[in-house]
């Protein structure tokens, strides 16, 4: 929260209050210029404030302005997906989602989402937005109570409570999504899509330090998506800080704070029989710190199994496979660099991983080509707790052998007050394709 106060501090842009409106759930209606306004009213308590909200979105989603007042808490208790077009919404009030799980959970309360079995309750589609949280906007998801109730095994229905889909030309700002019940923040079928100071927590209230119950909250993930920048991103949470996956390119990230979690990922890719290509990623100027038990990682690249595999829904869940086979998929992870990694007490560094969904029988057959993979100044230190030697690992495939992959001055060490920058691991490279890493297969 410290965060969300310090952009409080920054916000400039006065917003109007329900006060000056005259008080009252509603719409009210005016104009700029030649612009239309929209400034939307909570209706108080448990009304549902979602008619009204689409509403707005109907008269002034395109080519207007939609305000959400500071000091309005808005209540969401049904799907919403508006489709705009040219327009600024000035979200410096709060939109809380019900904490119906029963309702939530029913298909037809949500929009569903095939990848993984997922599904949304807030879906915003359309071109040339203008998202302005002013440091006190934005959405509260009602996450820890579905963390109580799962207590770490997660079920399906939980929906992701802020989707871009089918965007283009879009700027956000200053903006937070508070205990998603899944993935905080996605962006699909997403171009030149800009993000700038969004904090992300999920923190379960009930749970001991030792427990994770807030796993698959990850912070912000892109899928489909060309052309995407994220700066000054906070997230504290349970999963991947981000998550870039399938068919994402030309994404770049600078300034991330990661507290909890796996840290950065590229993935999963490989896990649907379709082309899956990552390319063109830049993310630099990284802190990745320790929060209670769940610091997992730093940085990883996970790509399934090139076969399918029947999954054990005790092992990954059935939320995410359907009880369906999973891995075959295809393509390339490429032209990757992560840069300026910072890290305090992660159970791993630098990970390449090309196994997800292998039941024993099919490591290393990933069709994922992984190639100029550059990781570079890394300092810090390790919790041990994965390997009391090892800093770095690179698996790949038989199939494809990875190659061009350079790690420079990556110094981490094994322990918090440890000289020993330890050593590496490397399976299923190609001759001299690994650089910078001494370890076992890795000359």
């Amino acid at each position: 929260m410290i965060a969300i106060r310090f952009w409080r501090a920054l916000a400039l842009i006065p917003l109007l209050t329900s006060a000056a409106l005259g008080g009252g759930g509603g719409v009210h209606y005016s104009k700029l210029g030649n612009r239309p306004q929209c400034t939307v009213l909570a209706n108080g308590g448990t009304t549902n404030d979602v008619p009204n909200i689409l509403k707005a979105f109907d008269k002034c989603g395109y080519g207007g302005d939609i305000i959400f007042p500071q000091g309005q808490n808005y209540y969401i208790a049904s799907k919403l997906n508006p489709i705009v077009e040219d327009v600024n919404i000035n979200w410096g009030g709060i939109w809380t989602f019900s904490p119906d799980i029963d309702y939530w959970r029913q298909n037809s309360s949500t929009y569903p989402i095939a990848f993984q079995n997922h599904a949304a309750s807030f879906i915003l589609t359309g071109d040339h937005i203008r998202i302005n949280g002013y440091g006190t906007g934005g959405i509260h998801g009602n996450g820890d109570i579905w963390y109580t109730a799962e207590a770490g095994h997660t079920l399906p229905g939980r929906p992701m409570p802020f989707v871009l889909w089918n965007v283009s030309d879009v700027t956000l700002k200053k903006f937070f999504v508070i205990d998603p019940p899944l993935w905080s923040f996605n962006i699909m079928n997403g171009t030149d899509v800009w993000v700038d100071e969004l904090y992300c927590n999920a923190t379960a209230t009930k749970a001991n330090a030792s427990q994770n119950w807030v796993q698959n909250t990850d912070g912000f993930d892109t899928m489909d998506s060309k052309n995407i920048r994220l700066t000054n991103f906070v997230y504290q949470g349970g999963d991947d800080c981000i998550a870039i996956k399938p068919r994402s390119s030309n994404i770049f990230v600078q300034n991330a704070t990661c507290r909890g979690g796996n840290g950065m990922a590229i993935g999963s890719v490989g896990q649907y029989l379709e082309d899956n290509t990552v390319e063109n990623v830049v993310v630099d100027d990284v802190k990745i710190i320790r929060w209670n038990e769940d610091m997992h990682g730093s940085v990883l690249i996970k790509t399934w199994v090139g076969a399918l595999v029947p999954q054990d829904p005790s092992a990954n869940g059935f939320y995410e496979n359907a009880g369906q086979p999973r891995g075959g998929g295809w393509g390339s992870v490429r032209n990757v660099v992560f840069s300026n990694f910072q890290v305090e007490g992660a159970d791993a560094g630098p990970t390449i991983s090309q196994n997800s969904g292998d039941n024993g029988s099919y490591a290393g057959t990933s069709l994922m080509d992984v190639s100029n993979i550059a990781f570079a100044n890394f300092t810090g230190w390790l919790s041990g707790k994965e390997s009391k030697n090892r800093t770095a690992s690179v698996s790949c495939s038989k199939v494809h052998p990875c190659f061009n992959i350079s790690f420079d001055n990556v110094t981490l060490t094994t322990a918090e007050r440890s000289t020993s920058t330890g050593t590496g691991s490397c399976s299923y490279v190609s001759a001299g394709g690994v650089h910078g890493l001494s370890g076992s297969g890795c000359s």
